[in-house]
Order: structure tokens, then sequence, then C-alpha cells
């Protein structure tokens, strides 16, 4: 049988304000091309189906979609929620779509009952274990200790018990795959992540996974192999710009009565790559150096020693899909004095407009600019003066 690992798609989700539907579109595409191309079996979402607990109309009618597509291709579907996805609203209506081949599981109750696969001379025995918050879980599975690991744990023994259970009555081999929604400890993490830190330890250990067929995890957006047998998907679409340099895909996970056979990445292409430039405005503006970067979302820092007058403006007429921009000038010192000091210590109120503007454009009024500001000021007082 052939499985093909993915998660954290967070349909819904905006990039630094600009909305991703038509990329989330175009990565469906491109796997729904996949799971034809390659008569794909299975195709695994390891929670952050959605990138809010309530997703808007347009987006809940965009999975819909996919899974009518993916249905349609060959494929059946087993999904289990993340912590970003409201278990009781993801797996409404499961039983029913269960009967259609589309296998939605969020209830920490049933993470010992698999959904099953019958591949000829194998079974495959595919657990999916809902994101665990420890405050929530950890009474419904026994669990005393607060932490990810405790109730990862006990969840995972009601794995291991049934599987147990299964391959001593089984007539041919069954093989047992588990999705989780986890940060595993040792795994590189990005910066579009939300922490699980909140209830207790946020990690679980790999070992916790090595000794199932295949672990198929989520949350975490890079694809990576932490062991041979338990591995990230990553998100198929970058939602942070640290994730530049990330080779966007799944896991193809080829299965067989021996065991898992093979397991092999799986590349879409996005729609637009991602660049960080760190330069002086008019190196921006004219090397081309930066000729690639004109078609990319882009995260610019500008490094010269004043931060030069409409640098947005400028820039978007080169890099028109800028979305972040920042100034670190070079070579710049530290002011000892903070601004609340300098601000207490001066008297004259051009002083404090002329300070304030430094602090916050990072270069002082020139010429000009200082002497509109005196004449608005003495302008100012002559008003008052004259009432």
């Amino acid at each position: 049988m052939l499985l093909l690992h993915t998660s954290d798609w967070h349909l819904g989700r905006s990039f630094h304000g600009t909305g991703m539907e038509a990329a989330q579109r175009r990565f469906i595409d491109e796997l729904v091309r996949t799971v034809r191309d390659l008569s794909v079996d299975v195709v695994l979402i390891a929670g952050d189906v959605y990138d809010r607990a309530m997703p808007g109309v347009d987006v809940v009618t965009l999975f819909d979609d996919a899974l009518v597509r993916l249905r349609a291709a060959g494929a059946q579907v087993v999904v289990t929620s993340g912590n970003h996805d409201s278990a009781i609203r993801l797996g409404f209506g499961a039983r029913l779509l269960a009967a259609g081949g589309v296998h939605v599981r969020t209830e920490v109750e049933r993470v010992g009952e698999p959904v099953v696969f019958d591949g000829g001379d194998h079974h495959v025995a595919i657990y999916p274990v809902p994101y665990l918050e420890p405050r929530m879980v950890r009474h419904a599975l026994g669990v005393e200790d607060l932490g990810h690991q405790p109730v990862m744990d006990a969840a995972l023994a009601a794995v291991r018990a049934d599987v147990a259970e299964r391959r001593k009555h089984a007539s041919v081999p069954t093989l047992a795959v588990v999705m989780a929604h986890v940060f595993a400890s040792g795994a590189e993490p990005s910066d579009s992540e939300r922490e699980l830190s909140i209830g207790g330890v946020d990690s679980v250990a790999v070992s916790t996974f090595t000794d199932f067929d295949y672990a198929a995890l989520g949350h975490l957006h890079g694809r990576q192999t932490l062991d041979h047998r338990v591995r990230y998907s990553g998100s198929p679409i970058a939602y942070s710009f640290s994730e530049e340099h990330h080779r966007k895909g799944a896991w193809l996970v080829a299965t067989g009565p021996d065991g898992v056979s093979s397991i092999d990445p799986v590349e879409w292409t996005p729609e637009r790559r991602l660049a960080t430039l760190v330069a002086d405005l008019d190196d921006l503006e004219s090397s081309p150096e930066y000729d690639d970067a004109e078609s990319a979302y882009c995260q610019i820092t500008v490094t010269d020693p004043e931060r030069p007058p409409k640098a947005l403006e400028r820039l978007r007429q080169r890099f028109p899909y800028l979305l972040k921009l920042a100034f670190e000038p070079r070579g710049r010192r530290a002011d000892a004095a903070t601004y609340a000091s300098r601000v207490a210590a001066a008297h004259d109120p051009a002083q404090v407009t002329g300070d304030f503007v430094e602090h916050v454009r990072q270069r002082r009024l020139n010429a000009a600019e200082e002497r509109e500001m005196r004449q608005a000021f003495a302008a100012v007082r002559e008003e008052e003066t004259s009432r």
C-alpha cells in the first residue's frame, strides 16, 4: 500500500497580511495530482487542518472540496485534529464521513481504535492521535501528572494494547502506523508554529514512537526525519520567513508484509518563493544580485547608516511582494541615554520633537525639516500670545 503523510495545512491562514487561499488551492491541486499519478491509497493529515478553531465558510468549503477530489482520485483519507483545530467541530459527522472513505478521528477516547486498511498480504492499522492538551485530557486518560509526555504515553499504551491483540489473531501481518500532533524532542521548529507549552512541558521523546512501523507526526512546519520511522511531513506551504529554505512536500510511505519497504519525499512547487534581503537601499534598488527576488515574497532589512526617506515606496517599485521591512543601520552607536531620559532632560519643545523624530526614523532632521518645525512652533506660540 502507499500512504501519503501530510500535516499542517492551516487552511485560512494569511502570511504577513497576505491571503494564502490561492497558494492553498495550488497545493491541493498538486496533492490531488500526486495521489492520482502515484496511485496513493491513503492520505494522512496529522493535524492543523485549519488555522483557527472557527474557520470561515469559504475555508470549510475549500477543505470539503479537497476531500471530494481526493476520494475521486482514488485515495481514502485519515484526519486527526491539531492544536489549531477545534476537535469537536472538525469531528462533526465523522461516523457518516467514514462510510465515504474519509476517517476523521478527534476523540481522545478512541485513540486505541485504528482505521484498518487491507493490503491483501498485510493489513495497515492507522491510529490517529489528536492533539492532547494535558489539562483537558489527562483525566480521560487516567494521568495524574501534567505534561505532554505523560498523556502521550497513556494514549500510546492504548494503541500498543490494541496492536498486540490484533497481531495475536491476525491471519496476515499487521503494520501499526501512529499519527500524532506533537512537538518531538530534537526536532527543528519554525517561527510559524504555536508553542505547545500551556499545561506542562511541551515536548515528547522521539523514542516514544520508535517501536511503531511508522509515526506520521504533525505540528512542526519543516519536513524532517527524527528516526527512520519517525518523521514530520511539515506544512505544504511556507507560513514564515524562517521557512525560506524548506523544501515543501510530503512523505510517500510504501508498506508490505515485511513492514515499511520505502519512504520517499514528495515535493510541491510553491506559488511564490521567499527571499530575505539585507543591504543598503541603493544596492537593493539597483543591484542585479537581487533580480531573482523581484517575484518573491520578500523580507528586507535596510542597513543605511540613516533611515532613508520613502524606503517602503521605493523598494516596492522593484519588489512588489515586499511583506516585511526592517531597519538596522550599520555602524550605529547605541545611545547611552534612554529616549525617556532625554525627553525628561529637555526643555525646548523643538528639541523634544527632534529627538522623537530621530528615535523613530533613526536620523536627525535635516536643515529644511528643522526650519519648518521651528516655524510651526513659532506660529503656535504667536497664536497663543494673541489670545
